[in-house]
């Protein structure tokens, strides 16, 4: 766990494995409150890649599952992402800072998906 210079946490856990044990424990101590949520798009991703025969809905829960636990795990950006997507549902569509808020939480979000994939292309999802 590294430390910043007013002693808040760069990070709450180590960055998991992304195997469905680790990500199920890192929720379980970042975000607790989604563990039904996890839980329940773990039944669908493994329903759909049964049924397509295809490993594609299982990676997809797997980057979808370890990017959400990479932005609580790191408060600064989760307070980041958090005041963005406030701002955004704060904001009439039309107001040119909506867009900005958006922009600015779909950056967030790509910043985590590339920590946890290497920064490679994106995941598609295969249903």
């Amino acid at each position: 766990m590294t430390a910043r210079h007013d002693g808040q946490p760069a990070e709450l856990i180590p960055r998991p494995d992304m195997t469905f044990p680790a990500l199920r424990a890192a929720l379980a101590r970042v975000a607790p409150s989604r563990l039904p949520e996890f839980l329940a798009d773990r039944d669908m991703a493994f329903t759909a890649a049964t049924r397509h025969g295809s490993f594609r809905p299982v990676r997809f829960f797997q980057v979808t599952w370890a990017t959400e636990i990479e932005i609580e795990r790191r408060p600064p950006l989760a307070a980041r992402y958090r005041a963005a997507l406030e701002a955004a549902n704060a904001l009439d569509r039309d107001d040119p800072r909506w867009r900005a808020a958006m922009d600015t939480c779909l950056a967030l979000r790509e910043e985590a998906r590339a920590a946890v994939t290497g920064g490679g292309g994106p995941v598609r999802r295969d249903r």
